[in-house]
């Protein structure tokens, strides 16, 4: 009976530990690290003053904005994985991914002002389900590709993405947990959808280098 409790502790302390450690790497901003090292000025003062791959495009062309994309996109995966491979279990692997969710919106090294987080919440579907995170990102794919508007590409997806988990992962704690992040990710994007209604917003522009 003391084992048994003793291993109940152990891994609620485990998933406890994973769960911030999501949240820590989801804090690390990409853009602001990548803008820093090639000395390209802080992204959240320039362009829509958001710190994500969207706004590097417009500011500083599609390398930078590529490195934004790759380091947003596994610090969602990355926490996931690690809650998969310790625990096996959907909860832990559903809250982790939501913390580092939650960090890249507001990062603790750089005072909680973080970005939207379209890149970091696909790389936290990839980590909960790969066909997913394909029937998601190919939806945003469409909708960008057709609209030129990041935004609505975004809200489009996400909307999606918690029957997708729910139909190609099997997992209704999963669907729960992207229909949270989608929640969050709507709610983050509550100005863009003034602007789309208004004719305001901008869209997305390919020529840069």
């Amino acid at each position: 009976m003391k084992l048994a409790t003793e291993l109940q502790t152990l891994g609620t302390m485990l998933d406890l530990i994973l769960i911030i450690l999501g949240y820590l790497i989801g804090s690390i901003s990409s853009a602001i690290v990548v803008c820093r090292v090639l000395g390209l000025g802080d992204p959240r003062q320039g362009g829509s003053g958001n710190p994500g791959a969207t706004n590097v495009l417009r500011l500083a062309g599609k390398v930078p904005a590529a490195a934004v994309l790759v380091g947003d996109w596994l610090k969602g995966t990355v926490p996931v994985v690690l809650a998969w491979l310790a625990t096996h279990d959907p909860l832990v692997a559903g809250a982790a991914g939501l913390a580092a969710f939650l960090g890249h919106l507001f990062p603790v090294f750089f005072r909680f002002q973080g970005g939207k987080g379209v890149a970091t919440g696909l790389g936290v579907i990839l980590g909960w389900s790969p066909l997913a995170l394909l029937a998601t990102a190919l939806t945003w794919l469409a909708v960008a590709g057709v609209s030129r508007y990041a935004s609505l590409a975004a809200v489009v997806a996400f909307a999606l993405a918690p029957a997708f988990v729910l139909w190609l992962a099997g997992s209704p704690v999963l669907a729960a947990a992207a229909a949270l992040l989608t929640v969050v990710l709507v709610w983050r994007h509550r100005d863009n959808i003034v602007r789309l209604a208004a004719g305001e917003e901008s869209r997305i522009d390919l020529s840069g280098s």
